[in-house]
């Protein structure tokens, strides 16, 4: 499959790849979500988007909050990773072995518009 190109005016098939990490995982000793999106970036991957998260819990049902009063917040970043589905295929190996706890899910998607154009 080709790579995604910017300003294309007709729709092509992607995946959107979604990681759901705590704010305080660490990867090598730098936050675990800052060092997927440089590693993802290095991989040539298309885009990323990294949002920190106001509550939420997850397997363990902990609820994390950023209310002022909770000093140890450990708030959800989730990165949302997008490309070709080959080009996501072929990093998830990689993520789900960096990501200790968490969750990761993939859906294909119909890319409409990327970049300027």
């Amino acid at each position: 499959m080709s790579p995604i190109k910017k300003g294309s005016a007709s729709f092509m098939k992607g995946k959107l790849l979604k990681v759901y990490v705590g704010e305080n995982e660490r990867y090598q000793s730098k936050p675990l979500y800052q060092h997927l999106i440089r590693w993802l970036k290095n991989q040539g991957i298309a885009g990323v988007t990294v949002n920190r998260g106001i509550e939420g819990y997850g397997q363990d049902k902990i609820l994390h909050s950023a209310r002022l009063l909770d000093l140890s917040a450990d708030l959800p970043i989730v990165l949302e990773i997008v490309d070709t589905p080959d080009n996501i295929d072929a990093v998830i190996p990689e993520i789900t072995k960096m990501v200790p706890r968490g969750l990761v899910f993939g859906v294909d998607v119909e890319i409409h518009k990327y970049g300027k154009g």
